[in-house]
């Protein structure tokens, strides 16, 4: 993992999420073209604009880095999602998950 990989992760996040690089910039509280200057290897978030750029796109550092997780935001919403079922759903939702894994 390495400094490509933060830059290409902010930009499928943000275009996923559907907002421009100056739209994120600005609801980080930043000028116009901050996000641009990382996605195009000008510069790096310090610790804590990561730890705002986690927030803003509703996922935690470890998801962020999880390279094997396409759509971090997405599973969070679902997990959330899953705390007011009951057991017998939770065991619907597996079987389908099985079924569209085979």
């Amino acid at each position: 993992m390495n400094e490509q990989f933060v830059r290409e992760r902010i930009t499928q996040l943000r275009l996923r999420k559907g907002v421009s690089e100056y739209q994120m910039s600005y609801a980080l509280g930043h000028s116009r073209g901050y996000i641009n200057n990382i996605t195009s290897g000008k510069s790096l978030p310090s610790m804590n604009e990561f730890f705002a750029i986690c927030e803003y796109f509703g996922i935690t550092p470890a998801e962020f880095f999880d390279e094997h997780n396409a759509y971090p935001e997405l599973q969070n919403k679902m997990i959330k999602g899953l705390h007011h079922i009951s057991e017998d759903d939770f065991k619907l939702i597996l079987q389908f998950i099985k079924r569209l894994q085979d």
